[in-house]
């Protein structure tokens, strides 16, 4: 059992560069009408992170000794959320403030009817679980309160477990992940009993509940770290527990200049120039390998191409999803990017007019230029879509038409049937 009975450390907020201009003025107004309550209030966790650090949090969560119902009596512009355990989301218009109660270990016996299970500010602190996501900043005092070093482990660039690191992963495998997450983010070095427990408690992830998974990959490749992340996954082979088809193919690490190389890296510029990613197209990325080996191999064989194509997707998707839950609004956009990669190279007669304006083109198109780029398909034909989306209407025609004469057929049409007796 941790012993929590340690004091804490309490040190000047300043000398870390925290000062209360720099934190939300929501948050502060949280905080400030919790305590004219009678309660006490702390910012918690990765927003003191990330200002420490010098990064701009994402949000800012606030805890509290106020039960849920308490808070609510405090803000009228407050939900409760959470069934397990009850969170208030405070509202300012597109702003949320989440509010939670301090909570203890599960064997402390302070549950309440909905199974919530309080606790003091110290017993809030060793449950969480790093000791970098434990940190307590009360903005109106101007004082950090630390009771597992975490400002120490911050200052040394090391990512620690609270407690025993093979009880907390063993108690939700999913630590392991957010263990990764962190450590690719902010560039810090897990420790040497976490290096020595990722590969081999890896396997206990297959026990998640595949939806949950989904919800965290999200948060493993749509941070900005994707390169990292997955640099992180491979290292304590974490990758293959969640994409055990890929990477059996892949094998330890994939080239940082394969398509999936690429993919991440181009994930992680575009979220730096504040333009949007979709999980339809990471997960296009993340699977291509298994579906392209799969289809040339049915090719190689004999089998039509379109048909080939269609059945690897199908195999590869529905194998996935025994570990990862991809919902239909991204797996069937995932499986239009695989489809139209083959109609970039039926040009001739009017299909390349129709395919530009197909809803998916420009996904496929980003697509193809992710595998030219990786070797996989000729740079030519990349760049002729890239001129015929440019070209006028005149020109788009004389592109069409040198084709025919350069010898590209036509499409052939298909031969309607007559009805029965007709």
């Amino acid at each position: 059992m941790t012993d929590i009975s340690k004091a804490p450390g309490i040190v000047d907020a300043t000398s870390y560069g925290l000062i209360p201009g720099r934190i939300s003025a929501q948050a502060r107004q949280v905080i400030e009408r919790l305590k004219d309550a009678g309660y006490t209030a702390y910012l918690v966790g990765g927003c003191v992170r990330d200002l420490i650090l010098g990064e701009e949090p994402k949000d800012f969560d606030v805890v509290t000794q106020a039960r849920p119902e308490e808070i609510r009596q405090v803000f009228r512009n407050a939900r409760l959320i959470g069934r397990r355990f009850r969170l208030a989301h405070v509202h300012f218009g597109r702003e949320i403030i989440e509010v939670a109660t301090y909570r203890a270990a599960p064997s402390a016996d302070s549950e309440d009817d909905n199974g919530n299970v309080f606790g003091t500010l110290e017993e809030d602190a060793f449950r969480r679980d790093f000791t970098v996501n434990a940190l307590y900043y009360d903005p109106d005092e101007g004082l950090i309160t630390d009771y597992v070093n975490g400002l120490h482990d911050l200052a040394h660039a090391r990512l620690r477990v609270i407690g025993d690191p093979e009880a907390r992963f063993r108690e939700d495998p999913v630590r392991m992940l957010r263990a990764v997450r962190f450590a690719a983010k902010l560039r810090l070095q897990l420790t040497e009993d976490g290096r020595r427990l990722l590969p081999v408690l890896g396997p206990l992830l297959q026990g998640v509940a595949p939806a949950r998974l989904f919800e965290e990959v999200l948060k493993l490749f749509h941070t900005g770290n994707a390169a990292a992340t997955y640099e992180t996954l491979c290292e304590y082979r974490l990758f293959e527990v969640l994409f055990p088809g890929v990477a059996a193919i892949l094998g330890p690490h994939a080239d940082r200049d394969s398509l999936l190389g690429r993919a991440l890296a181009n994930s992680d510029q575009r979220l730096s120039e504040g333009k949007p990613v979709t999980p339809a197209f990471l997960f296009a990325a993340l699977l291509w390998e298994g579906v392209r080996e799969e289809a040339m191999h049915s090719i190689a064989e004999g089998a039509v191409p379109v048909e080939a194509w269609a059945r690897a997707a199908e195999h590869v998707l529905r194998e996935q999803l025994r570990v990862i839950t991809i919902p239909k609004r991204f797996s069937v956009p995932m499986r239009e990017i695989w489809g139209l990669q083959s109609r970039f190279e039926r040009r001739a007669g009017r299909h390349a007019f129709r395919f530009l304006e197909s809803k998916r083109f420009r996904a496929a198109y980003d697509f193809l230029g992710l595998r030219v780029a990786s070797g996989e398909a000729p740079a030519a034909l990349f760049d002729w879509w890239t001129h015929f989306q440019e070209a006028a209407a005149d020109e788009r025609e004389a592109m069409v038409g040198a084709l025919s004469a350069q010898g590209e057929k036509r499409p052939r049409k298909r031969r309607r049937r007559r009805a029965a007796g007709g």
